[in-house]
């Protein structure tokens, strides 16, 4: 697996195989899942304090040892992020009304209009320029939150329309999303992971993949398939170009990760089991 930051294997693991898990991990078993990884013991312990100084994580001590939970800030932006990648709105009905979303706000608060261009653009909202974002998605609700959590309300107005005229569609579309770039990852995914998929099947059926490597795989699999929730707007299929590639690699990816599930889930218990006993907790440790 090619280098990564370290913060962004933390949020794949807790995301991809501890996010349902209900106790806190002790830091070992963190050492030893992502050492396979290329990971070192200093660099975990690094990444997790830096982590729960940030609010990501929340750390207690145990007795001697330490243990690691998700914050509720970081378990948030993991179900939001899960909920996309398995349930993307996609494949919601369209009436055709597009939410519009215009904002105001001074210089001297850019990074604040930089915060919320990050959460528009999660949300799937394409930039038309001048501070309006559209979307064929109703996401009043959310901007909502945003606001409220940003305390922005004062400088955003939101609007559900119909187009009317002048550009297609489809030229709107492109100008607010460059969904032949984002086709292009779609089709470089498909074209690595399809004979992985084949390889791991027949390996699997004789008995000749460990569950360390089904792990690994399986990682790697989803520390990639997870940027493209940060890239897809996931527009209705209405709007998609044609040969868009989005519907083969969420099948694919689907399929991958379903096959290496069971073995590297069982990797994972076998790491998790090897933890001492917890006492009784103490909050803050690091």
């Amino acid at each position: 697996m090619a280098a990564q930051r370290p913060k962004d294997l933390v949020f794949t693991l807790f995301g991809d195989f501890l996010l349902h898990r209900p106790e806190p991990v002790w830091v070992g078993s963190l050492i030893s899942l992502l050492a396979p990884l290329d990971l070192s013991e200093g660099a975990v312990r690094t990444v997790l304090s830096r982590m729960t100084a940030k609010g990501w994580l929340e750390a207690e001590r145990r007795g001697r040892h330490s243990f690691y939970r998700l914050a509720a800030r970081g378990r948030k932006l993991l179900e939001e992020g899960e909920a996309r990648i398995y349930h993307p709105p996609r494949d919601k009905p369209w009436d055709g009304v597009w939410t519009l979303i215009t904002y105001s706000i001074p210089e001297d608060l850019r990074q604040l209009r930089d915060r919320l261009r990050v959460r528009l653009s999660w949300l799937g909202c394409g930039s038309l320029g001048n501070g309006l974002w559209i979307t064929p998605h109703d996401i009043r609700s959310e901007i909502e939150e945003i606001a409220d959590s940003l305390e922005i309300r004062g400088n955003l107005e939101v609007f559900r329309a119909e187009h009317t005229g002048f550009s297609p569609v489809a030229a709107l579309v492109d100008q607010c999303w460059d969904l032949v770039s984002i086709n292009r990852r779609y089709e470089k995914f498909i074209a690595r992971y399809l004979p992985e998929l084949e390889h791991c099947r027949s390996a699997i059926e004789k008995g000749g993949l460990s569950d360390e490597e089904a792990f690994v795989r399986r990682f790697a699999l989803t520390h990639e398939y997870r940027e493209f929730p940060l890239i897809d707007p996931y527009l209705p299929r209405s709007l998609h170009p044609p040969e868009w590639g989005g519907d083969c690699a969420a099948a694919l990816f689907n399929a991958y990760h379903d096959l290496l599930m069971p073995l590297a889930d069982e990797y994972v218990d076998g790491t998790l089991t090897a933890a001492p006993a917890m006492d009784v907790p103490v909050r803050g440790a690091a």
